[in-house]
C-alpha cells in the first residue's frame, strides 16, 4: 500500500499527465468522497428536472398517438400476452406492414403509466423527467468509476448531458422513453461490467442488463459490443505481455471466459431479434429514406456519411431542431464537388485522429476518458448510421442520445486537460462553461415549449425546414382535423410541390376536394405513385359505392384486403355490398380479426337472426354482453352495453325464456350500480332475485285463483240480486236464494262479457268478478259440506238495514273499489 500512495503522490506532482492504473486507483477518504458523490448527484439531477419542468405541460403529440392514445397494448383492450407478439405501434410482429420495432419493456412502462394515470399527459411526462433524471445521475457516476474523470469535470459531463438541447425529443416527446430507458439500462450494464471488485455474477448481471436495455429499443445491444471492447483496452498491457512471453497470464484466461460469455450472450441475443422478424424485414419507403432508394452507391455513401457527421454536428451546435428531417429535410449529395463534403471530412478526419490517439493509449493508458467517450459516440449509434442495415429515417435526435454520453464525457475531458495544462485560460474556461451551460438550459426550456402541442411543433419546425414536404403534409392533416379544409388543401398542394409523387398526399387530398371527378383523380394519383397504398383503395371504393359503382366499389375493397388482409373497415363496407349467402363468410372474418369487438357480434346476431335461427343469434348476442362487461372500463363513446344487453333480451324474450331474461337484467343492473365489492354485489343479488321470486309466485296465486282475466269494464249494478217473493218455508227459501245467487253470478259474468264500454261509458277496469265472488262463498262449495252455512245470517241483518238482497261482503267489496 505504500508504494501505491507513493505513486499516486509522484503522479500529482509531475508537470505531465502520466499513466493511472484502472486497477490500483482506490479512494483514500471514503467519507468525502461519498458527501462529494451524493452533492453531484443532486445537482445533477435538479438540474435535469428545473431543465424540462416545462415540458410537463404538454399534451401528446406526433408519435405519441399511434404509440400510446391509439395502441390496444398500452390503454389495455389487448391481453399482456398480446403485448409481447407486437411491435412497439400495437402491429403484431406477424403482419407483414409491421414496423418490425420490438420494445416490450417500454410498451410496459406505458401501460403501467396508464393503469396508475390514465391519459393525462401530466404523468406520462413527469415519469420522462424523473427517468432523465436518474439517467444524469448515472452519467455523472460513469464519469467517475469508468471514464475516470476528476470529480468537478465528472459533474461538468452531466450538467451538460443534463441540459443539452438535442434531448429534448427523448424526454418532452413521450415516446422517446424508449431512448430514455434503454440508456439507463446501457449505463448500468457498464457500470456492472467494469466495477473494482467484479466476479462472474457481475459479468452475466451486465449481460442481462444489456439485454434489458435492448427490449427498451434495439440499440441497447451495442453495450455487449462496448463492453468487450472496453474490457480488451483496459486488458491489453497483459494481453501484449502474454504474447510476448508466450505465456497466457490470469489476466488473460479470465479475459477469455469473459469474452466467450459476451459473445455468444450476443449472438443470442442477436439470433432472438432476427426470429422474431418472423422471416419478414420492415419495409420502408423513399420517403422515409430518400438515400436508401437512391441506386447510385456513390450517392449513398457521400449522403450517408454527411448525415453522420451532420448528427455529430448537431451533439456539437444542437441549434436547428426537428422531430421530423425527412422528405427534402437533407438534399442527396450527388457530386463530388458539393461543400457538405467539407463538413464530413472534417467529422472523420477528428474521428480518425481520436481512434489514432486510442490506439497509441492501449500500452500507457494514459487518455482512459478518451476512450471510454470515442467508444460511446461510436458503437451506439452504427445502428442508426444507415452503413449496416438501412433505417427508417434520415436523422432523428432521439436516437443520439446514448451517443450524446460519450460527446459531453470527451468535451469534459478536453477541458480537463486544458484546465491543468494552461492554468492561464481558467477564468476564459469558467466563462465559456458557464454560458454553454446557460445557453443549453435556454435553448432546452425553448424547445419543451414547441412540444407543448401539436400546432405549436408543426408551425414551429415549418419554420426551422420549410423545405420539408412531411412537415406540410402533417400540418395540413391538423388544419383538417380542424376544420380548415381550404389551407389544409394548401399545404397539400405545398407538399406535392415539394414531393410530386407524394402519394399520401393525394390521397388525402382526394377527401377534401368537392366534386366525384377531383376525387377520383387524385386517389388514382395515389394509386399510380404507391400501388401498394391501401387507404388510396379504400377512398375510391368508398367513392364508388357512393356514386352506384356496385362492382368497381367491391373490386377496389377487395384489393385493399388483399394488400392488407386485417382492414376492418375495408371489411365492413364490403359487408354493405355482397349478397346475404357472402356474409357470413365476412362476419366470421371480422370476428377473428376483433375477437373482443362486440359490434361484431352483434352484427353476427342480426344475420342469424334474420336467417330464423333465433338459437344462435341469442348465443352472439350474449357474447358481445359479455365483451361489454369485460371491457366496461374502458372508454367508449357507444353504451355497447345497452345495445348488447337490449337485444339479448329481446332474443330471450321472442323464445320465451322469462328466467333468463331475468338473470340478465339482474347481472346488468348489478354491474350497473358498480359495486367495487363482490360481498356486496352478491347480496345485491340476492334481494334482487328474492324479489323476482316473490313478483313470480303472487303471479302464480293470481292464475290460480283466477285462470281467466276479464279485459272488459266492471259495472257493480250488474251484480243487483232480485228479490224472490215467496211464501215458502225457511228452509226452502235457504234453498231457493242459493240457487238464486249462482244463477245470478253466471248471468253477471255473461253480462261482464257482453258489456261495451262506450256503451257504459266508465274507464276500463282489470277487475275480476269471478275470484272476488270465489272468496266470499261459503265453505260448502269447495267441499266442506259439514260446516254450517252463514250466508243467511248476513241476509238477514242486511234484509233488516234496509240493504238490497245482495252478500255483505261482496257489498263491502264493491264499496270499497269504487271508492
Amino acid at each position: 500500500m505504500c508504494r501505491f500512495r507513493n505513486v499516486i503522490i509522484k503522479l500529482r506532482n509531475s508537470p505531465k499527465m502520466k499513466r493511472r492504473s484502472l486497477t490500483t486507483v482506490r479512494e483514500e477518504s471514503p467519507k468525502p468522497s461519498s458527501i462529494s458523490d451524493l452533492a453531484i448527484y443532486t445537482m445533477v439531477t435538479t438540474t435535469a428536472v428545473l431543465s424540462y419542468v416545462n415540458s410537463l405541460n404538454g399534451d401528446f403529440v406526433h408519435d405519441d398517438i399511434p404509440a400510446i392514445v391509439t395502441n390496444g397494448d398500452v390503454v389495455g383492450s389487448n391481453s399482456l400476452r398480446q403485448l409481447f407478439l407486437d411491435d412497439f405501434w400495437g402491429t403484431p410482429m406477424a403482419d407483414a406492414n409491421s414496423h418490425k420495432s420490438y420494445r416490450p419493456l417500454t410498451t410496459l412502462s406505458f401501460r403501467l403509466n396508464h393503469a396508475l394515470a390514465g391519459l393525462r399527459p401530466w404523468w406520462w411526462h413527469a415519469c420522462n423527467v424523473a427517468l432523465h433524471a436518474a439517467c444524469c445521475a448515472l452519467v455523472a457516476r460513469a464519469c467517475v468509476t469508468i471514464a475516470r474523470l476528476q470529480r468537478p469535470f465528472a459533474a461538468l459531463a452531466a450538467l451538460l448531458f443534463a441540459v443539452h438541447p438535442v434531448h429534448t425529443e427523448a424526454v418532452a416527446g413521450v415516446v422517446g422513453r424508449a431512448d430514455v430507458l434503454a440508456c439507463i439500462f446501457f449505463l448500468s450494464s457498464l457500470l456492472v461490467y467494469h466495477r473494482p471488485t467484479s466476479n462472474k455474477k457481475c459479468v452475466w448481471l451486465s449481460i442481462v442488463l444489456g439485454a434489458l436495455s435492448m427490449l427498451a429499443k434495439e440499440t441497447g445491444v451495442t453495450i455487449l459490443m462496448l463492453n468487450l471492447a472496453f474490457d480488451f483496452y483496459r486488458c491489453w498491457p497483459f494481453v501484449k505481455r502474454s504474447i510476448c512471453s508466450l505465456k497466457i497470464e490470469k489476466k488473460c484466461t479470465s479475459l477469455s471466459v469473459r469474452t466467450i460469455k459476451v459473445v455468444v450472450s450476443l449472438a443470442l441475443l442477436i439470433c432472438v431479434r432476427l426470429a422474431l422478424l418472423q422471416g419478414t424485414l420492415p419495409t420502408f419507403s423513399p420517403q422515409d429514406n430518400p438515400a436508401a432508394f437512391h441506386p447510385s452507391f456513390f450517392v449513398r455513401l457521400m449522403t450517408f456519411c454527411y448525415l453522420a457527421a451532420f448528427n455529430w454536428w448537431l451533439l456539437l451546435c444542437p441549434w436547428t431542431l426537428s422531430h421530423d428531417w425527412q422528405m427534402g429535410s437533407v438534399p442527396l449529395i450527388t457530386s463530388g464537388w458539393d461543400p457538405r463534403n467539407l463538413l464530413t471530412c472534417a467529422a472523420f478526419g477528428a474521428l480518425l485522429l481520436l481512434c489514432y490517439r486510442c490506439i497509441a493509449d492501449l500500452e500507457v493508458q494514459r487518455h482512459t476518458p478518451a476512450v471510454i467517450g470515442l467508444l460511446l459516440l461510436v458503437i451506439p449509434f452504427v445502428p442508426a448510421s444507415n452503413l449496416l442495415v438501412t433505417v427508417g429515417f434520415v436523422i432523428a435526435e432521439r436516437v443520439l442520445y446514448i451517443p450524446s454520453v460519450g460527446s459531453v464525457i470527451i468535451t469534459a475531458y478536453g477541458v480537463q486537460l486544458m484546465w491543468y495544462s494552461k492554468p492561464g485560460t481558467k477564468a476564459v474556461l469558467v466563462v465559456g462553461l458557464a454560458i454553454l451551460a446557460a445557453s443549453g438550459v435556454a435553448r432546452t426550456y425553448r424547445r419543451n415549449a414547441d412540444w407543448r402541442d401539436r400546432a405549436t411543433l408543426l408551425r414551429a419546425d415549418l419554420v426551422t425546414l420549410p423545405q420539408n414536404a412531411k412537415l406540410h403534409y402533417n400540418f395540413a392533416n391538423f388544419l383538417r382535423e380542424t376544420e380548415q379544409q381550404d389551407t389544409a388543401i394548401k399545404h397539400y398542394k405545398e407538399a406535392l410541390r415539394l414531393w410530386p409523387t407524394y402519394a399520401s398526399a393525394h390521397n388525402n387530398i382526394g377527401t377534401l376536394v368537392t366534386g366525384a371527378d377531383k376525387a377520383e383523380h387524385h386517389f388514382l394519383q395515389a394509386i399510380t405513385f404507391n400501388k401498394y397504398h391501401v387507404n388510396a383503395h379504400y377512398n375510391l371504393g368508398k367513392l364508388y359505392k357512393k356514386s352506384g359503382r356496385v362492382n368497381q366499389a367491391i373490386a377496389m375493397l377487395e384489393k385493399c384486403i388483399w394488400l392488407q388482409p386485417r382492414f376492418v373497415q375495408a371489411h365492413m363496407e364490403l359487408l354493405t355490398l355482397k349478397p346475404e349467402l357472402e356474409k357470413k363468410a365476412i362476419l366470421s372474418k371480422l370476428v377473428e380479426l376483433e375477437p373482443n369487438n362486440w359490434e361484431h357480434y352483434i352484427l353476427y346476431g342480426d344475420w342469424f337472426r334474420n336467417k330464423g335461427l333465433p338459437g344462435v343469434a341469442a348465443r352472439y348476442y350474449l357474447e358481445a354482453t359479455r365483451l361489454s362487461f369485460r371491457h366496461r372500463n374502458v372508454e367508449r363513446p357507444v353504451r355497447g352495453d345497452l345495445i348488447s344487453y337490449r337485444s339479448t333480451a329481446l332474443m330471450y324474450r321472442s323464445l320465451g325464456q322469462k328466467s333468463r331474461t331475468l338473470q340478465l337484467l339482474t347481472r346488468w343492473h348489478t354491474w350497473r350500480r358498480g359495486w367495487p365489492s363482490a360481498a356486496a354485489a352478491h347480496m345485491y343479488l340476492r334481494d334482487w332475485r328474492l324479489k323476482m321470486e316473490l313478483e313470480g309466485r303472487v303471479q302464480i296465486y293470481s292464475k290460480a285463483v283466477n285462470p281467466t282475466k276479464s279485459t272488459k269494464c266492471f259495472d257493480s249494478s250488474q251484480l243487483a240480486v232480485e228479490v224472490v217473493k215467496s211464501n215458502v218455508d225457511t228452509k226452502k227459501e235457504e234453498r231457493t236464494e242459493t240457487s238464486e245467487v249462482k244463477v245470478n253470478v253466471k248471468k253477471h259474468k255473461s253480462d261482464v262479457k257482453s258489456c261495451d264500454c262506450k256503451s257504459c261509458g266508465t274507464k276500463k277496469r282489470n277487475l275480476s268478478v269471478s275470484s272476488q265472488i270465489k272468496m266470499t262463498h261459503n265453505k260448502s262449495e269447495i267441499g266442506l259440506k259439514d260446516k254450517k252455512c252463514t250466508l243467511h245470517r248476513k241476509e238477514k241483518k242486511a234484509k233488516s238495514d234496509g240493504m238490497p238482497n245482495i252478500d255483505a261482503p261482496l257489498a263491502k267489496h264493491i264499496l270499497i273499489k269504487t271508492f
